[in-house]
């Protein structure tokens, strides 16, 4: 399962991370995975100020999003990381690792998410391309929107053919590791909080016990 959220950031945010992309100095993607043969991109400094400003107003945005928390069950988060495509840069299919060390710290990716920061009408092709058996689902979102998945999904950025991709990307570690207990618990959280109130008081007090004792033995 995967989650297209809209108006992650607001347009003071996107107009301020537009405006330090202008300074942030891009180095090649693969230095964050240098035997990777189908990353052909580019990522901001992880040191310089802009690319900290950004990372910081992403991350907080993507926590205090109700639709966004209500999905990643979050427990920690990669600062999200600038990324910049241009005419011929691509990143083929791939799944994303699984362990990444965050602070010095291992962090599991549960979740892999993308925010976009680029018009797509700027650009042709960079479709995030994800990959659903033998069908992908081609996605080029609005500036200031998120699309979260599993860091499992095999996934790819098309090649850019004109034009700029500009995105933020984060991998979370969810509270609820396993996919299908947290899209179960996703999707009963969902119906109790647009169907509880039309049930009796005894029926919404039981599901409400069922959804706390699931999230309970699942967290970890």
């Amino acid at each position: 399962m995967f989650l297209h959220v809209r108006n992650v950031l607001s347009k003071a945010e996107l107009d301020q991370i537009r405006d330090v992309v202008k300074t942030v100095k891009f180095v090649d993607g693969r230095v964050s995975n240098p035997d990777s043969e189908a990353k052909k991109n580019e990522q901001a400094d992880i040191r310089d100020p802009g690319q900290l400003l950004a990372s910081r107003l992403v991350e907080n945005a993507l926590k205090k999003n109700e639709q966004a928390a209500a999905f990643m069950f979050l427990k920690r988060m990669a600062p999200p990381l600038l990324a910049r495509y241009e005419p011929g840069m691509t990143y083929g299919a791939h799944a994303d690792a699984p362990i990444m060390t965050v602070q010095n710290a291992p962090l599991r990716a549960d979740i892999s998410g993308t925010v976009f920061i680029g018009d797509p009408a700027t650009y042709q092709g960079g479709e995030l391309a994800i990959h659903l058996g033998t069908e992908e689902v081609l996605i080029k979102g609005e500036p200031g929107s998120a699309i979260l998945y599993p860091s499992t999904t095999l996934h790819e950025v098309k090649p850019v053919t004109s034009g700029q991709r500009l995105v933020l990307i984060t991998f979370i570690e969810s509270m609820i590791p396993d996919q299908t207990d947290r899209e179960l618990l996703y999707t009963l959280n969902e119906v109790y909080a647009l169907e509880g109130l039309k049930m009796s008081w005894e029926n919404r007090s039981r599901l409400q016990f069922v959804i706390a004792s699931l999230h309970r033995k699942w967290a970890r």
